[in-house]
């Protein structure tokens, strides 16, 4: 990635990811994080998004700036058209995301423009409970509120930052275990210690709904662990 000072004058790209939202049976917040997180690793390790493939450039040209990501909502024939357009869609226990190679941050495709980024709200009906032993964890700030399309960006932001960090072994290793992952909230006792424990920090830019540079996920994955 380029410095703060390039990332600044360089042209901005975007990742798009929508999430399924039908009015009948809306998916758990929780499970649209991971989901979301999930997609967001499916889409930098698949064979498109490197070397010489079709999304490869748009993937460095996004990477070289910063890794902006905005989730909006669809359903019905919505959803439909979105599942047309060139993407890879991931689902969870009952969420779909569809994630989709970075574009301009103003030339978004217009079947996904025209989605909605408000209304992304999401409950949990029962608590997310313990992360299966030795899951990679995404550990959210507990002192934040966002909206889950908000929390869905960031859980992404995690999920890439471990993945940049992971040495190429693990990388393999994750991605052939299917990405198992957990979004949590964190303890406040525990979350001071969290972000000094070495493991990887997102730093939120502050264009939506919180304060530039907020910390709002700590990526916590056990490779990453003492490193």
């Amino acid at each position: 990635m380029r410095d703060e000072a390039g990332a600044e004058e360089a042209p901005q790209f975007v990742l798009p990811l929508v999430v399924r939202r039908e009015r009948a049976a809306p998916p758990a917040r929780t499970d649209a994080l991971e989901t979301a997180a999930r997609a967001v690793l499916v889409l930098l390790s698949d064979e498109r998004a490197a070397g010489e493939g079709e999304w490869a450039q748009a993937v460095r040209d996004w990477e070289d700036s910063r890794i902006r990501k905005v989730v909006r909502r669809a359903r019905g024939a919505e959803w439909r058209r979105a599942e047309a357009l060139p993407g890879i869609t991931v689902t969870g226990r009952d969420a779909e995301v569809r994630v989709f190679p970075p574009v301009p941050l103003d030339g978004w495709p217009k079947d996904l423009a025209r989605l909605q980024v408000s209304g992304t709200e999401l409950d949990d009906p029962e608590p997310g409970g313990e992360p299966a032993a030795g899951e990679p964890v995404l550990w959210l700030n507990p002192g934040l509120e966002m909206s889950a399309g908000k929390a869905m960006a960031q859980a992404g932001h995690g999920a890439q930052v471990a993945w940049w960090t992971l040495p190429e072994a693990g990388r393999a290793a994750w991605r052939e275990a299917g990405f198992p992952l957990a979004v949590r909230v964190a303890e406040p006792a525990a979350w001071e210690a969290l972000t000094r424990s070495g493991l990887p920090v997102v730093r939120d830019a502050g264009y939506t709904e919180i304060a530039p540079g907020s910390c709002t996920v700590v990526a916590d994955h056990p490779a990453l662990r003492g490193s």
